[in-house]
C-alpha cells in the first residue's frame, strides 16, 4: 500500500473511490479504499470504451431498449464493486464498504417540465426499487427541492441515503433533518446509515470567479471552510443520538479545479475523518507522492481569514449558480449515456 494513502488514512478518513470501473476498483482496493461510488459520467466512460460490448449485444438481442440497457449497465457495474467491497462492509458492521448508485437524473432536466411534487414521487419509486436486496448499496439523491422532499419517506422506507449536489449548509440540514424524520419513523435504527455529499472544489471555482479580490489568504479556501463547518455541525448534531452507526460527510469534488495547487490540496485540508471520495487520478498522484497526512479537518482558517469570507459571500447567488451548474452537470452525462447506447446499438447492429 501507498504510504502517503496509509498515513491519509491513519489519520482518520475513510478512503473512497470516485469511480466503479473494476481495475480503479481493484487498484484503489489494494491502496486502502473502502468504499465507492457512480454516476453516469464514470458509467459512460466504461461503456464508451467497450468493455461492456458482450452485454449490450446480448440486451440489444434481448430487444431491451437503450433507457433500460443503460440502467442494466449501470446496476451490474454497481453491483460488481459492491461484491468486491462487501468483506469490508461486513467487517466493519455497515460503517465502511459502501457503493453509491445514482437515481435518474433526467428527474432534474428542466426540459422534462416535471414538477417538485412529481420529482420527488419519482424519486422515492427510484430509490426503492434500486435499493431492494442491496446490503451495501447507497442510493444517491440530489439535494435539489425534489430530492429533499423525497428523503424522508426513503428514509423511513430502510433505504440507505447519500444526499449529493450539496453545497451549503442549509441544504445539508435540509437534508438531515429529512431524513432523520424518516429515520425515527422506522421501528428499529440498527441499521440506520445516512451521508452528505458536501462538494468543494466547485466552490472555489465560484468564487474565482465572482470574488476575483478576496485575499490570497481567502481565496481557494472558500470551499475548504465550507466543509469544515458543516462537517463540525453533523458531528454535533449526531454526537447525543447514540446510533450504531456513524452519519457521515462525503468530502466531495476533492479533485482541483486549479492546475497551479497540488493534487491533493482538498484531500489534505480535510483530513482526518468521515469520507472522502475522491477521483482515481488524485488517489493515483497521492499514491506516487512522499506526503505524510495529518488531521487538519477541525483546523479552520485564521479568524481574519473567516471573516473576509463571510463578509464577501452571497450564499444565495453561490448556491443558485452551482446547482444550475450542478444541475447541467448531473442532466448532461446521463444523456450522453443514453446517446453512447444508441451509437452501440447501431455500430453492433452493423457487424
Amino acid at each position: 500500500m501507498s504510504k502517503s494513502l496509509q498515513s491519509l488514512i491513519r489519520s482518520g478518513t475513510k478512503l473512497y473511490l470516485d469511480s466503479v470501473a473494476p481495475a480503479e476498483v481493484d487498484q484503489n482496493l489494494a491502496w486502502g479504499a473502502v468504499g465507492a461510488t457512480s454516476n453516469p459520467a464514470i458509467i459512460s466512460k466504461i461503456v464508451e470504451d467497450g468493455g461492456l460490448d458482450d452485454v449490450i449485444e446480448k440486451l440489444l438481442g434481448d430487444g431491451t431498449d437503450d433507457e433500460a440497457i443503460a440502467w442494466e449497465l449501470t446496476d451490474r457495474l454497481v453491483r460488481d464493486a459492491q461484491a468486491k467491497f462487501l468483506p469490508i462492509h461486513q467487517a466493519s458492521g455497515g460503517n465502511a464498504g459502501w457503493v453509491s448508485f445514482e437515481l435518474d437524473p433526467l428527474l432534474e432536466d428542466p426540459s422534462e417540465n416535471l414538477t417538485n411534487e412529481e420529482r420527488a414521487s419519482r424519486y422515492i419509486e427510484l430509490g426503492k426499487r434500486w435499493a431492494e436486496g442491496h446490503t451495501n448499496r447507497m442510493i444517491k439523491v440530489p439535494a435539489t427541492e425534489g430530492g429533499i422532499a423525497a428523503l424522508e419517506e426513503l428514509a423511513a422506507a430502510g433505504v440507505t441515503l447519500n444526499v449529493t449536489l450539496m453545497f451549503t449548509a442549509d441544504q445539508y440540514r435540509r437534508a438531515r433533518e429529512a431524513i432523520w424524520r424518516g429515520a425515527q419513523r422506522r421501528g428499529d435504527l440498527a441499521n440506520f446509515k445516512s451521508v452528505y455529499s458536501i462538494f468543494v472544489s466547485r466552490i472555489d471555482v465560484y468564487t474565482q470567479k465572482h470574488l476575483p479580490n478576496l485575499s490570497p489568504a481567502a481565496q481557494g479556501n472558500v470551499g475548504i471552510l465550507n466543509a469544515k463547518r458543516i462537517w463540525a455541525e453533523n458531528r454535533d448534531f449526531w454526537s447525543d443520538k447514540n446510533l450504531p452507526l456513524e452519519q457521515e460527510l462525503i468530502f466531495a469534488s476533492t479533485g482541483v479545479k486549479d492546475k497551479q495547487s497540488p493534487p491533493w490540496k482538498y484531500v489534505q485540508a480535510l483530513a482526518g475523518s468521515d469520507i472522502q471520495t475522491n477521483p482515481p487520478e488524485t488517489n493515483q498522484a497521492i499514491a506516487a507522492a512522499d506526503i505524510e497526512f495529518t488531521r487538519t479537518v477541525d483546523q479552520l482558517p485564521s479568524e481574519a481569514v473567516q471573516q473576509e469570507i463571510d463578509a464577501a459571500l452571497d450564499i444565495e447567488h453561490m448556491h443558485r449558480g452551482l446547482m444550475e451548474e450542478g444541475i447541467d452537470k448531473f442532466v448532461q452525462p446521463q444523456r450522453a449515456l443514453l446517446k453512447i447506447v444508441q451509437e452501440k446499438r447501431q455500430t453492433l447492429a452493423a457487424r
